[in-house]
């Protein structure tokens, strides 16, 4: 194969590509709760309903991770994202059509949940540990600084939308955008493996091993059987299962109706979400080049210690600076806890065990999600706050730092069996 030398290695243009469809789909996955409050006062459905449908979405959304991570090491990663772009846009734009609560349930909870799993971490890790040997650190920072972005420019934009011309109108725009974008973009650049560009990955076979990594893993797939009798495995699920908690469940479901209960508007819980999701980018990549230099377990424990005293800092939020100040702290480390995550899945397990594995612990990390978010509506319905839900994911958070110590970063010794093959490329040997 030939090695691209001095010129722009295709890997970053597929890594452009995915970030640009990962953005649309973290932003569309983030934007329910800013219909929360609109479709009560168009229905008159309670808080802890409406919830409900949000649980439903975070939980169907880690439940694909196992099945579109399979799919993406066996079939390849971009038929998954282009199918998955494809659900996510009907999801979202017959969202608009709803006239009640079973139909947010199967549209905003079912298709817009299964369709965002399909373009989320778990296709994003296994093509992006294709295309990267070196570089995964960062490479995952940016992808998750990426779902940052999506955040930061899908959810005020959702706002604005439904502020002008109601929530359905706002669903409906969104939905087209994402389909308009995301599916030309992945057919024109995304390719599943170096090889269909005649290329290797980038990095492969160059430069030592950076500070503190472990040695490479065999090629080869590790399959879940054989993970799930590693420690590493379940430490690294434990750990995504609080960050799916306290992070897309309680926090990104809740903050908005949260903020409106404390007398800030709409759009000030929108502007503390942007400010939320610019800090994530500046978090999440500043956390890959750290992994990428400083080690991985360290980091992440930091990284949950930070987001339990920040949880507690929003109890005591009184005015639009602070309430910016929670989402700037908050922010820094909301996705950070990625590209550590995902750089020991590659490392323990190897590269073509990421999608399948990665499936499984953001599976963790949305059964975490799902519990948060219906906890933060059970909590407010049966006491008027979100106090002692928040509190609840202070402690957790304060839990994952010794669990994320425990992490025995080694590669794990398995049985070679054959790794995939791009089409129309012989399977070699792992």
């Amino acid at each position: 194969m030939r090695a691209s030398r001095g010129a722009l290695h295709y890997a970053w243009v597929v890594l452009g590509a995915l970030v640009v469809v990962m953005l649309l789909g973290s932003g569309l996955r983030a934007v329910f709760g800013v219909f929360i409050k609109p479709m009560e006062a168009t229905f008159g459905w309670d808080r802890a309903a409406l919830s409900g449908a949000a649980a439903i979405s975070l939980l169907l959304l880690g439940a694909a991770g196992p099945v579109v991570g399979w799919l993406a090491d066996r079939w390849g990663p971009r038929r998954v994202i282009l199918l998955s772009a494809i659900v996510l846009s009907v999801g979202t734009v017959l969202s608009s059509r709803v006239t009640a609560l079973w139909q947010v349930y199967i549209t905003s909870g079912v298709l817009m949940g299964l369709g965002a799993g399909g373009v989320g971490m778990s296709t994003g890790a296994a093509l992006a540990a294709r295309w990267f040997e070196a570089r995964r650190g960062l490479v995952m920072g940016l992808v998750g600084g990426a779902m940052s972005a999506g955040q930061l420019v899908v959810v005020p934009l959702a706002v604005w939308l439904t502020l002008n011309y109601g929530w359905r109108h706002s669903f409906l725009w969104l939905g087209i955008l994402m389909l308009a974008v995301a599916v030309p973009t992945t057919l024109l650049f995304v390719r599943d493996d170096p090889a269909q560009k005649g290329l290797r990955a980038f990095g492969a076979g160059r430069g030592a091993p950076a500070p503190g990594a472990p040695a490479a893993p065999p090629e080869g797939r590790t399959t879940v059987a054989e993970a799930m009798q590693v420690p590493a495995f379940w430490l690294l699920a434990a750990t995504f299962f609080v960050c799916g908690y306290t992070s897309n469940g309680l926090v990104l479901t809740h903050l908005v109706p949260h903020a409106a209960e404390h007398g800030f508007s709409e759009m000030h819980a929108a502007q503390a979400l942007g400010v939320m999701g610019a800090m994530n980018i500046l978090g999440t990549v500043a956390s890959g080049f750290i992994c990428d230099r400083f080690g991985r377990k360290g980091p992440l424990a930091f990284y949950y210690g930070v987001r339990g005293l920040s949880l507690l800092f929003l109890l005591y939020v009184w005015n639009v600076p602070s309430l910016h100040i929670f989402a700037a702290i908050f922010g820094l480390n909301y996705i950070s806890t990625v590209p550590p995550t995902t750089t020991l899945t590659a490392n323990i397990f190897g590269r073509y065990s990421v999608g399948s594995l990665s499936g499984w612990i953001f599976f963790a990390h949305q059964v975490g999600a799902a519990l948060g978010a219906a906890v933060g509506g059970w909590v407010f319905q049966s006491t008027g706050s979100y106090s002692w839900a928040f509190i609840s994911a202070a402690l957790l958070a304060f839990l994952a730092v010794p669990m994320a110590l425990a992490i025995r970063e080694a590669p794990v010794s398995r049985t070679p069996r054959p790794t995939p093959a791009p089409a129309g490329l012989p399977a070699t040997a792992g």
